[in-house]
């Protein structure tokens, strides 16, 4: 089971994440949704496998919904050596801050032990393309790695 956490704050990590876990079952693996908000963190390292999908919000900031996420981490910080976890950022790249939430949330699961799979996705807003094109295009990309590390 491969978690696809999101955070967001106007929705576009949502309907990523929902892109990211539907190719994923398309693909034969299986995958649950989880709301950052709803995680539960001194649980993550059971998880495995995880997917991270956040949003920059403002000059930089967490959205709302990824700052209680990234709070419990830091609180608690819970032993992640045994979770996987592949990252997956939305932002604009006409701010400074281009990619600051994904970045942010990443730093802190490699420092509490957790070990990145591939490099990090970005949608760029300021690009045009498809958010939904551009997640699905990066999972793909990784399913093959993700599906042997979730078996």
């Amino acid at each position: 089971m491969i978690k696809v956490l999101f955070g967001t704050e106007s929705g576009n990590s949502e309907m990523a994440a929902e892109d990211i876990a539907q190719y994923i079952r398309d693909s034969g693996e299986s995958a649950q949704l989880v709301p950052m908000e709803d995680c539960d963190v001194s649980e993550l390292a059971g998880a495995g496998l995880a997917i991270v999908i956040t949003s920059t919000y403002g000059e930089g900031e967490l959205p709302e919904t990824t700052q209680p996420f990234y709070d419990s981490l830091a609180e608690i910080r819970p032993d992640l050596s045994a979770l996987k976890f592949a990252a997956f950022g939305l932002g604009d790249s006409t701010y400074e801050t281009y990619g600051n939430g994904i970045d942010v949330v990443s730093a802190l699961l490699r420092e509490l032990g957790a070990q990145q799979v591939g490099d990090t996705g970005r949608h760029d807003a300021a690009k045009g393309l498809a958010l939904s094109q551009v997640a699905v295009d990066w999972v793909r990309k990784y399913l093959p790695e993700l599906g042997r590390l979730a078996a």
